[in-house]
């Protein structure tokens, strides 16, 4: 993964180093550096579809940089650590504003129309819902050894109102060419999940 931050900031790697230590963290199940990877592959698939797809994958790597299952401001202290570490590489204000702007956007994928740069991130994070019955499988297992601590009585109902929030928004991708088929397979795993969840046959 270092590999992958030095196309950024070539010869770098404190803060590089730093991040991958935070995505390795033992706490985490889903959001791992595998998580970063996958990410980074779909903003590098389409990085055209991106007004600056370089604040996108800056945006990848600080979306989940702090994470905690229980914390309510995951992604607002994930912006403010961009906000610092990237004022002492010399990225520009400007990227500076905008890495951290869409790092806040993960907080609930809200993105505005013509917001080319959060599409593509939200679509990105998002991703993992259209894959595929077996790694979608993995996903739920991998969220839920995150929350380990909460039981299922209380576990349960929780993601499964969280998933009929994701159904029921009017676009769940936006921005890769093949949305209609990613939103197809995503709404078949949101529904077996939340059938699953609540015992319905």
């Amino acid at each position: 993964m270092i590999e992958q931050w030095q196309q950024l900031f070539p010869g770098e790697d404190t803060v590089g180093r730093e991040l991958v230590e935070r995505y390795s963290e033992p706490h985490r199940r889903y959001h791992t550096l595998e998580h970063l990877a996958a990410m980074l592959r779909v903003v590098d698939e389409h990085a055209d579809l991106a007004d600056d797809a370089d604040a996108v994958r800056l945006a990848v790597w600080f979306h989940d940089a702090v994470y905690s299952p229980f914390a309510t401001d995951n992604e607002e202290q994930s912006a403010q650590l961009a906000r610092a570490r990237l004022g002492t590489l010399g990225v520009p204000a400007g990227r500076i504003d905008e890495v951290v702007r869409l790092v806040r956007l993960t907080a609930g994928h809200a993105v505005a129309g013509g917001d080319r740069n959060g599409a593509l991130l939200a679509d990105a994070d998002l991703a993992v819902l259209a894959s595929d019955a077996a790694a979608y499988e993995r996903y739920t297992v991998a969220v839920r050894a995150e929350y380990a601590a909460v039981p299922d009585e209380v576990f349960r109902p929780g993601r499964a109102a969280i998933l009929q929030k994701l159904l029921d928004l009017p676009a769940l991708f936006r921005a890769v060419p093949s949305r209609a088929e990613w939103t197809a397979r995503a709404h078949e795993n949101l529904r077996r999940e939340i059938r699953t969840l609540l015992g319905a046959p």
